[in-house]
């Protein structure tokens, strides 16, 4: 069971920089979500691939079957970036890109194939009355994320920890992420915005330098001067991390398999992030988390480890909150009021997706947007 799961959290605090929102956007109060005064809770989907599906009727589709699910926030990429190599081959399969590199700088396409396709899915949410979180890039080399950017700008020599603390490398992140703020913030369709897909000090393609290890706030900082930067664009939408809420505490806890034992990676600030420092930063709205129990943890629910599937997941949504997907989705969807799992339709089968076919699994998700729904009256 390969599983990607994220909560919510409210910061429990009021950004002072956010001022009060337009009708029609969700905001925090506190530890809630709110839209229009209201209380908003939901169930979503982490629908990623939705601004890559080359055909309007198939987004179309997709938030038409989320709608009946009972879906009212979707994650999904705000960005794809290819070589100048890969062109020819893009155009003619159809590939949606935002973003070529051929030198030192991204060109943006805001054509049919580009920004044109992130518009259309927009416009489809919102007829569908469903909310986005977009994410800026990605820290996997996947969908041309951050490493793109080090590769060109910096070259060989680059380590991936450069994309915090590099300063031409942030300038040129932040004039992507203005291109998508200022085209789509005047809209409600805009849940909040994400500032990068899973950012750790390494990524699967380049390691990490000495620049970027435990405690050294490198991931924090970059948050708050990224965080701050879009707010400076945006004073209204919502802004979080994009982590997977991963903490950095002097006792980590201890996962023991086959009579060894091994400090957890979540809790002793290995990957860069500090969950619960990164919450307090001013214009950071809400907390992420991400779970991928039996990828992080294949001896779970083996002889001889200390932690089951179903309990490790308990434990990590507890710590963020203050083998059978029907047995221990339940429990989770009861124990995170604001909870998106991956719920895929025509998407690429990556290995942690539910299918709609997947009725016994998928009817956990509608039942608990039932239970969100009746909770907002």
């Amino acid at each position: 069971m390969l599983v990607l799961c994220a909560g919510f959290l409210g910061s429990g605090r009021a950004s002072p920089t956010k001022l009060a929102v337009p009708p029609g956007f969700v905001t925090t109060n506190g530890r809630i979500f709110e839209l229009d005064g209201k209380p908003f809770n939901f169930v979503g989907a982490n629908s990623y691939w939705l601004p890559l599906l080359t055909t309007p009727d198939d987004v179309e589709t997709t938030f038409q079957g989320m709608q009946n699910q009972g879906v009212k926030v979707v994650r999904t990429w705000g960005f794809n970036a290819i070589n100048g190599s890969e062109l020819a081959g893009a155009i003619e399969s159809g590939l949606t890109y935002y973003q070529i590199w051929n030198s030192s700088q991204w060109v943006l396409n805001d054509g049919p194939q580009g920004i044109q396709r992130l518009d259309n899915v927009i416009s489809t949410a919102a007829k569908y009355d469903i909310r986005l979180i977009i994410t800026f890039t990605n820290n996997w080399v996947g969908y041309g994320g951050s490493d793109l950017f080090l590769n060109w700008m910096i070259g060989a020599n680059a380590t991936h920890d450069m994309f915090f603390t590099n300063k031409d490398v942030i300038a040129s992140y932040q004039a992507y992420a203005k291109t998508i703020v200022e085209r789509y913030k005047e809209s409600s369709t805009v849940f909040a915005w994400e500032l990068m897909n899973e950012a750790r000090c390494a990524s699967d393609t380049l390691p990490s330098g000495p620049d970027c290890v435990p405690g050294s706030n490198t991931l924090n900082t970059w948050y708050k001067e990224q965080s701050n930067f879009v707010r400076s664009l945006d004073p209204h939408h919502m802004i979080t991390t994009g982590g997977e809420g991963m903490f950095f505490w002097a006792n980590p806890p201890i996962i023991t398999s086959n009579d060894s034992s091994s400090t957890d990676f979540n809790f002793n600030g290995e990957a860069g992030e500090d969950f619960e420092l990164d919450l307090h930063l001013p214009n950071i709205d809400f907390g992420v988390y991400h779970m991928y129990p039996q990828t992080w943890y294949p001896q779970l629910d083996f002889p001889g480890s200390n932690f089951s599937v179903e309990d490790w997941g308990l434990f990590w949504m507890q710590t963020h909150a203050d083998n059978n997907k029907t047995t221990v989705y339940p429990t989770w969807t009861r124990a995170d009021e604001n909870l998106y799992c991956v719920l895929q339709r025509a998407s690429p089968n990556d290995g942690l997706a539910i299918y709609q076919n997947q009725t016994s699994v998928v009817d956990i998700f509608t039942n608990a947007a039932k239970v969100m729904s009746e909770r907002n009256r």
